[in-house]
C-alpha cells in the first residue's frame, strides 16, 4: 500500500489578487508501514499537504493516488479513504463534542456504518491502547487534562482502523512530561500495529528520536526527504530556511572542530552518547599506549 503524490500544486484563492501558492510540483511516495516526520517553518506547506493525503483538499493540479487508484476519479469513495487515512488535528481536544469520552470515541465508527455493539467494542480498545483509566470512560472529556484529551482524539481516530495515521502537532502546548508520553505511545502504535505514521512537529529532537525519514518543507517546495541523518547533515541550509538540527548535532561539529574523533551524523542524545564514549575510549588508549611505549 502506498499513498503517491505526483505533481501537486495547490494554489489558495486562486484567480485572485490574494493567491498564495501553498504547494508547487510535489512529488512524494509514502510507504506502507513507515513513521514519517514533515517538518518545516510556518507557511512552509506542512499543514497543506497533509490535508491532501485524506483529500480533505482537493489539488489545484496534480494527482494522488492511493492503493494505485487515483482519488479524483469521480467512482474513488473519499468517505472510504479518510476511514483509512486518519487525521488528528492541532489542539485535537477542540474536535471532542459528546458528553462522555466513551460516545466520543465511539462516533467514528458508528458514522462508519458500525452497530452499537461494534462500534463499542472499538471504543474500548482504542481507549485502552492509548493507556486511558478506564475510570474516566463515562466522565466528560472536558474534565480531562491536556494529555488526556489528546489520548482520547487519538483514541477516537484509532477506532476507525486506520491504514494511516496522521498527526498535525499532536505535542502543542504540552509540558516536556506529556509531550513525551504521547509520542512514546505514538510509537508503541507503530511498532505494534504496524500502521503508517505521519507526524508533523516544530520540534527537531522529536522527529531525529521517532521518525525513519523526514520530509522538509520551505515555501510551498519538498526541500529535503531522507532519513534524519541525512536531512541533518544540511543544518545549514536548514538554518538559512528558519529551521534548525537537534542540539546535539551542534554540539558532535563543535567537538569534531576541536579534534575529537566523534560522529556528527548523531542526531539523538543515545546515539551521541555512544559515539562519545567510543571517542573518549579511544584517547584513553593512545594515552595507555605512549606510557608503555
Amino acid at each position: 500500500m502506498s499513498i503517491i503524490l505526483d505533481k501537486v500544486n495547490y494554489v489558495y484563492s486562486a484567480d485572485t489578487a490574494y493567491q498564495i501558492k501553498a504547494l508547487k510540483n510535489v512529488n512524494l511516495k509514502i510507504e506502507d508501514g513507515q513513521f514519517i516526520g514533515v517538518i518545516g517553518h510556518t507557511g512552509s506547506g506542512k499543514s497543506t499537504l497533509i490535508q491532501h493525503l485524506n483529500g480533505l483538499i482537493k489539488a489545484t493540479s496534480g494527482s494522488i493516488y492511493f492503493h494505485g487508484k487515483d482519488i479524483y476519479d469521480e467512482d474513488f469513495d473519499l468517505r472510504e479513504l479518510r476511514n483509512r487515512v486518519g487525521l488528528v488535528f492541532q489542539y485535537p481536544e477542540h474536535q471532542l463534542f459528546e458528553t462522555t469520552i466513551f460516545e466520543d470515541v465511539c462516533f467514528g465508527p458508528k458514522n462508519q456504518g458500525l452497530s452499537k455493539e461494534e462500534a463499542g467494542l472499538r471504543a474500548f480498545e482504542a481507549l485502552r491502547s492509548v493507556g486511558l483509566p478506564e475510570e474516566l470512560y463515562y466522565q466528560s472529556p472536558f474534565d480531562l487534562s491536556g494529555g488526556q484529551k489528546r489520548r482520547v482524539a487519538i483514541a477516537g481516530v484509532l477506532a476507525m482502523k486506520p491504514e494511516v495515521l496522521i498527526l498535525d502537532e499532536p505535542t502543542a502546548g504540552l509540558d516536556p512530561a506529556g509531550r513525551d508520553e504521547i509520542l512514546d505511545l505514538v510509537a508503541r502504535m507503530h511498532r505494534e500495529r504496524g500502521i503508517t505514521v505521519i507526524l508533523v512537529s516544530h520540534s527537531m529532537e522529536d522527529v531525529a528520536k521517532y521518525v525513519q525519514r523526514i520530509i522538509v518543507m520551505n515555501q510551498g517546495n519538498v526541500m529535503y526527504d531522507g532519513t534524519p541523518k541525512e536531512v541533518f547533515r544540511h543544518y545549514r541550509e536548514l538554518e538559512a530556511v528558519g529551521l534548525a538540527a537537534p542540539q546535539v548535532t551542534y554540539l558532535m561539529n563543535e567537538l569534531k572542530g576541536y579534534g575529537l574523533n566523534v560522529d556528527t551524523d548523531s542526531t539523538t542524545i543515545a546515539e551521541a552518547r555512544a559515539s562519545l564514549l567510543e571517542a573518549l575510549s579511544g584517547i584513553d588508549s593512545n594515552k595507555t599506549d605512549f606510557h608503555r611505549s
